[in-house]
């Protein structure tokens, strides 16, 4: 036995004196039995065992047959434990640290609760630990620096909290992946964190309580492949010169922290191109750090391999530049919550792999692009809450795959182009809060296939509701209100049979309100208020079946027949 050995173990006796540490020269049989030992001590912790997992680990199986356990090639020591999504409840053994030759230990998505045991520091064979989503609370212990072999370690998802320990980052050497997201920590990242982590790739600390800056010491940890940061109380500069030096990076998180851009937050030159070089980057997220300055020209020189962006909720103002279009392997680009302005560059149209683009939430003006019936691969479209003016593109006919498409609050004008019925994909289609005219085409009032919501509410829309909104037979919301239809209510909207919200108010809708509404079973708010409309037919019965519905106004329509039970001259019936 080296010295390295005699000193190793000398710490752990005098660190943990009440657990047996088998020591070189001891009988197989033993050691074995010192496994089994510590297990069935571990399985008294376990007060809800739903699938019977650990129903064999008895004294009349060997301990290498038991759900779970894995043993060494010739059944001398257990070298893997794996109770992984096993849904047990209960505590965490200390006396799991008489497995000495342990090199795996996974007991993640289970219902453990309480504290790490100190004593799984003495597991100095560990290589993988697993106890992300469990209960478990307090801190982590520093006896983690024991772990020299470590290469895995995933806390993730727990309730663990104070300040992670130094000792992890300093000790095990051989790191490769750490994940501690989702926790409580606080305090500081340690500062040397990078130091003496040349093999790590993963590192995530998102989702905790961590202030401080990014620290430089990380830029030494040049095989990292993943950093994700996001959603703590990070400050500072973001980590240019940190991220130079990392050049297999392929996701960086740094979302929901308050770090600036170079020049007291006005400059993100310095930044996109220190990332400029990183061929291998794939997911890139700053959103919500209130990030200041203009969008560089090097914006557009990231590498193509780049396939999502999240930059919403900063402060970026200018233009959004044109060479976008370089970023030929994009499918997501989030821009929205910004200070932009300008004309949306008609080069957004050429990115071919394109599915989800958010502008919304800006100053952008002039026309939708044309060219954007071009983004063949386009799901969802979010041009909202901007200036922009002028028609609705017929182009977006050609967008075929597209789900969403929301362009509410802005000034666009002109009819709604009847190629949008060839959108067959259409779950949600909102044009509210334009300046829109004319009818609704009967190709887009009969996209039976629309499952979400229809708005088409605060435009200046005329003549008759379509008889084919009854069509839509899985639509959950329809709110035409606020323009200026005429007409009567189409008696066969009953069809659809899944609406949850119409909404037909402030319109000069006439004639009987059609008894079909009653059919409707899911309808949960009806607003028919402020029309030409008349009680003419709808008798006691089918008003029972309304008052299924949280919500009916019926405010300021004619009542030529009766008054229906529960209005009582107010307009407005609340079940």
């Amino acid at each position: 036995m080296d010295l390295w050995t005699i000193a190793i173990n000398l710490l752990l006796l005098i660190t943990f004196p009440f657990v047996v540490f088998p020591l070189q020269g001891h009988p197989k049989r033993q050691e074995i039995n010192i496994d089994r030992s510590g297990l069935l001590t571990f399985k008294q912790g376990i007060v809800v065992d739903p699938q019977n997992t650990l129903a064999n680990w008895n004294m009349t199986i060997h301990v290498c047959q038991w759900n779970g356990v894995t043993c060494s090639s010739k059944g001398e020591r257990v070298i893997g434990l794996d109770l992984k999504r096993k849904y047990l409840q209960g505590t965490i053994s200390p006396f799991l640290s008489n497995l000495s030759s342990l090199t795996q230990l996974e007991l993640s998505e289970n219902s453990f609760q309480g504290p790490i045991p100190t004593e799984l520091g003495g597991l100095v064979s560990l290589e993988e630990l697993g106890l992300r989503e469990n209960r478990i609370q307090q801190e982590v212990p520093e006896s983690f620096g024991l772990l020299a072999q470590l290469r895995f370690i995933d806390l993730s998802k727990n309730q663990l909290q104070g300040r992670i320990p130094s000792s992890l980052f300093y000790n095990c050497t051989e790191l490769v992946y750490i994940d501690l997201s989702d926790n409580f920590f606080i305090g500081f990242i340690p500062s040397k964190i990078g130091n003496r982590l040349p093999y790590l790739e993963t590192l995530r600390l998102y989702l905790n309580q961590l202030n401080g800056i990014i620290p430089v010491s990380l830029s030494n940890s040049s095989q990292m492949t993943e950093l994700d940061l996001g959603y703590n109380f990070l400050i500072g500069g973001l980590p240019s010169e940190v991220l130079k030096k990392m050049p297999l990076l392929e996701i960086l998180y740094l979302s929901g922290n308050y770090l600036e851009s170079d020049d007291s937050n006005t400059n993100l030159n310095p930044f996109f191109t220190s990332i400029s070089n990183l061929s291998h980057l794939r997911e890139l997220e700053l959103a919500g750090n209130k990030l200041g300055g203009e969008l560089p020209a090097t914006f557009g020189m990231l590498h193509a391999n780049l396939s999502e962006l999240h930059l919403e909720d900063n402060l970026i103002h200018g233009a959004i530049p044109p060479n976008i279009a370089n970023l030929s392997n994009i499918t997501l680009l989030n821009l929205s919550s910004n200070l932009l302005n300008g004309s949306i560059p008609s080069e957004l149209g050429l990115l071919p792999k394109l599915e989800r683009l958010y502008l919304s939430n800006n100053s952008l003006s002039n026309e939708i692009p044309y060219l954007f019936g071009d983004l063949s691969h386009v799901g969802l479209l979010d041009l909202s809450r901007n200036k922009l003016s002028g028609p609705i593109p017929a182009s977006l006919a050609n967008l075929t795959q597209l789900r969403v498409l929301t362009l509410f609050e802005n000034f666009l004008s002109g009819i709604i182009p009847s190629t949008l019925g060839g959108c067959v994909n259409l779950q949600i289609l909102d044009l509210s809060h334009n300046r829109l005219t004319g009818a609704v085409p009967a190709e887009v009032a009969s996209l039976g296939d629309m499952g979400m919501y229809l708005n088409l509410s605060n435009n200046f829309l005329s003549g008759e509701l379509p008889k084919e909104l009854s069509k839509m037979d899985k639509v959950q919301a329809i709110e035409l209100s606020l323009n200026n239809f005429s007409g009567k209510i189409p008696p066969n909207l009953d069809n659809c049979g899944a609406v949850e919200l119409i909404n037909l108010s402030h319109n000069s809708l006439q004639g009987p309100i059609p008894e079909s509404l009653g059919n409707l079973r899911n309808l949960q708010s009806l607003d028919l208020s402020h029309n030409l409309l008349s009680v003419s037919k709808i008798v006691d019965q089918e008003f029972q079946v309304l008052k299924q519905i949280q919500h009916l106004n019926l405010m300021r329509i004619k009542t030529a027949c009766m008054q229906p039970p529960g209005l009582q001259g107010s307009g407005f019936y609340h079940s």
